[in-house]
């Protein structure tokens, strides 16, 4: 390489070096420090000093109560799109699911136990084969009075499920006496809490040693009540029009075998896939029917097909912003 090519390199090296100067020096107004880089800013949720479920107060001043409710605040508030999709979904499927709560002596809390296990997504399913907004496992859907099969699968059918729940929970009840004892057994299953309150010599859930999953579990349905009572308080704020609707259903009874769904729906004015959105427990391109039972298929109505904002009310006033 002769002089010259090498002054060339050198002036070329020297001024990519300081390319990064010159550009940062004709903004400096812009960015004068670090901080004012950052377009947002990150802080954690403040813990109440105590939380209420089903009507019993939990004092939150015990050190580890406190930190067990601060990591589930902070997971739901940065959680945004989860967070965000589940208030929505909420405002369609809290109207169909509380009556029955109620009707079932079941506290309304026990509506956010369907939140954090399935984040109100009806299709649902997790490794282990639980399933629906429940997510309910094949046996205890079973004994709970849920049909299940390659053909039929009740835990995605809300009313049905919903009803399952609540004897499963009213069962629990009965042997606890304590609604968030309740909600461990739900997780952990009822043998397992059983045992370890009898190990443990404690009287509630919320004072045993748990693996993390259920530890967690029994904040995370007080964290999920918290952030539904005012998203706004959380960062969350929705329009009105931004939530989902309940969706208007012509309920038709059927007690014979359908042989094509895709031809049902379409007698009935609908898309095979607008069928089985409304019926997602029909598993199978048919319904096989060979003893007869009753069935009611949700047939949605004209009006309800198609979005309309102005038809859109919260049912619950605190998830949207004026």
């Amino acid at each position: 390489m002769n002089k010259k090519n090498i002054f060339l390199t050198m002036m070329l090296a020297a001024f990519i070096g300081a390319l990064p100067l010159m550009i940062n020096s004709t903004h400096t107004g812009e960015f004068e420090s670090p901080k004012s880089q950052i377009s947002y800013v990150v802080a954690p949720p403040s813990v109440p000093a105590e939380a209420t479920f089903a009507d019993d107060v939990i004092n939150l001043s015990r050190y580890d109560l406190r930190e067990r409710m601060d990591r589930e605040l902070m997971s739901f508030t940065y959680m945004h799109s989860t967070t965000m999709l589940m208030i929505k979904r909420a405002n369609r499927y809290f109207p169909m699911v509380e009556p029955i709560l109620k009707e079932n002596g079941i506290p309304d809390d026990f509506k956010y136990l369907m939140v954090i296990e399935s984040n109100l997504n009806i299709l649902a399913r997790s490794p282990a084969g639980a399933a629906g907004l429940w997510q309910f496992m094949q046996s205890t859907a079973r004994e709970h009075g849920l049909e299940v099969n390659k053909n039929i699968d009740e835990r995605y059918n809300i009313t049905k499920a919903t009803q399952a729940a609540c004897k499963y929970l009213k069962e629990s009840y009965a042997l606890y006496g304590d609604w968030l004892t309740v909600a461990a057994a739900y997780n952990a299953g009822k043998g397992r809490i059983s045992g370890q309150l009898k190990q443990q010599m404690v009287e509630k859930a919320t004072d045993l040693w748990l693996v993390e999953e259920t530890s967690r579990y029994m904040f995370r349905l007080m964290a999920a009540k918290m952030i539904f009572h005012d998203p706004e308080r959380f960062g969350f704020m929705l329009k009105r029009e931004q939530l989902y609707p309940p969706i208007p259903y012509e309920k038709v009874t059927v007690k014979k075998q359908i042989d094509n769904l895709a031809t049902y729906a379409q007698q009935h004015g609908i898309t095979y896939a607008q069928l089985k959105d409304a019926n997602p427990w029909l598993r199978d391109t048919f319904l096989e029917n060979r003893t007869g039972r009753t069935y009611v298929l949700h047939i949605p109505k004209k009006e309800g097909l198609s979005y309309n904002p102005q038809k859109i009310v919260p049912h619950n006033s605190r998830w949207v912003i004026d």
